[in-house]
């Protein structure tokens, strides 16, 4: 495993410790390795996102309207569910 040194500010060290100090966290490698896996999750969350916007927008213009796009996605999530 690599060792990183950082620095911060005496209110953030203050507030990691808190946090460690709670029993949540082992000790604050544990607790920065946490916010760096939460980091990557919504990074990952946000690139699936993305992806569906543009997805969507290179679609085009749908024929169907609204109530049919509606109908769809609800009759694809029931048989992707069963």
């Amino acid at each position: 495993m690599a060792t990183m040194n950082i620095s911060v500010p005496d209110p953030m060290k203050d507030w990691v410790q808190s946090q460690v100090n709670t029993g949540t966290y082992a000790n604050t490698s544990d607790y920065v390795r946490d916010l760096i896996r939460q980091d990557q999750h919504q990074h990952s969350k946000l690139e699936m996102l993305q992806a569906a916007i543009t997805a969507g927008i290179e679609s085009g213009v749908s024929d169907k309207s609204f109530d049919q796009i509606i109908e769809q996605v609800r009759h694809e999530l029931k048989n992707n569910s069963a």
